[in-house]
């Protein structure tokens, strides 16, 4: 019966990283249920039971998700192109359901996002995910890798992380600001409490760009700090990088017990090596680093 289920879940696994891999294509109902070699019939019952949204659903949400990205942080693409991206033949009709889902029009969310309603909106969609996408994690995928030490800028959020994107737009416009683009000085996340602690205010997370030049801030706070070296242990993760609870837990609840290692005096930290949406989210790449004595 186990057997069954995780077969049958992979199917459905198969058909989300379809339609993720596969956005600007036609992805109707004949195609989608070929992936998961269902009958069209019954398909797009399984799929909702299973899911809990339609496969129109979840393609209409996955198309804004993009889109509402490439409107925050992505400001060479005008609206017109983002409108065609995600399906729309018009940039009025783009308008009309984006303002009806986020309750602002797309050249207001650019200029200033209200992240709530874009959270709420999201909701069904990144549950959806995480029924199919959660990954599991083995001893093996993890290395212990001799650290350099960097220096970085550092801008601190902290408070409910419900409004974590804004700081991270500020942060995104800061650094285009300074000329420290992704590709040429790293960007690193310094996990400075849990990700749910029992009180939002006291949630507080670093975000973090290499450089060993003189800070600008150009009105924002930032700061100067250093991401330490040394030995780490090193979980690479591709794909759906939204959350890296999982694979932190994994880290601290798993590979280090058996490990016979021990936990240096520095909290956990991430680097992003790609971004959403300037790759598609299963590309994103992800590298977790527990510090070790």
């Amino acid at each position: 019966m186990k057997a069954a289920l995780r077969n049958y879940q992979d199917r459905m696994r198969r058909v989300l990283d379809h339609i993720d891999r596969h956005l600007d294509d036609d992805l109707d109902l004949d195609t989608v249920s070929a992936v998961a070699a269902f009958s069209k019939f019954h398909f797009h019952r399984q799929f909702s039971a299973t899911v809990g949204l339609s496969v129109h659903r979840y393609v209409q949400l996955a198309r804004m998700k993009r889109a509402s990205h490439q409107l925050a942080y992505l400001d060479a693409l005008d609206v017109t192109e983002i409108a065609m991206d995600a399906g729309y033949e018009a940039p009025d009709a783009f308008a009309r359901a984006f303002r009806q889902r986020f309750w602002q029009s797309p050249s207001s969310f650019r200029k200033s996002p209200d992240w709530e309603p874009w959270l709420a909106a999201f909701g069904p969609l990144d549950n959806a995910r995480s029924k199919l996408m959660q990954k599991t994690f083995t001893n093996e995928d993890v290395t212990i890798r001799d650290v350099q030490p960097t220096k970085v800028a550092i801008m601190e959020h902290r408070g409910d992380p419900a409004t974590l994107p804004a700081t991270i737009q500020r942060f995104i416009a800061w650094r285009k600001a300074a000329n420290l683009h992704p590709r040429t000085s790293p960007t690193f996340t310094v996990w400075r409490s849990e990700r749910r602690p029992a009180s939002p205010a006291d949630y507080s997370v670093d975000l973090c760009v290499g450089t060993d030049q003189p800070i600008v801030a150009n009105g924002e706070e930032i700061k100067a700090g250093d991401i330490p070296g040394g030995r780490c242990a090193v979980l690479r993760v591709i794909g759906y990088t939204d959350n890296l609870e999982p694979a932190a837990l994994f880290l601290y609840r798993d590979w280090l017990p058996a490990s016979g290692e021990e936990a240096r005096d520095f909290p956990i930290y991430c680097q992003r090596l790609s971004f959403f949406p300037e790759v598609p989210e299963h590309e994103t790449v992800a590298e977790l680093f527990l510090p070790l004595k």
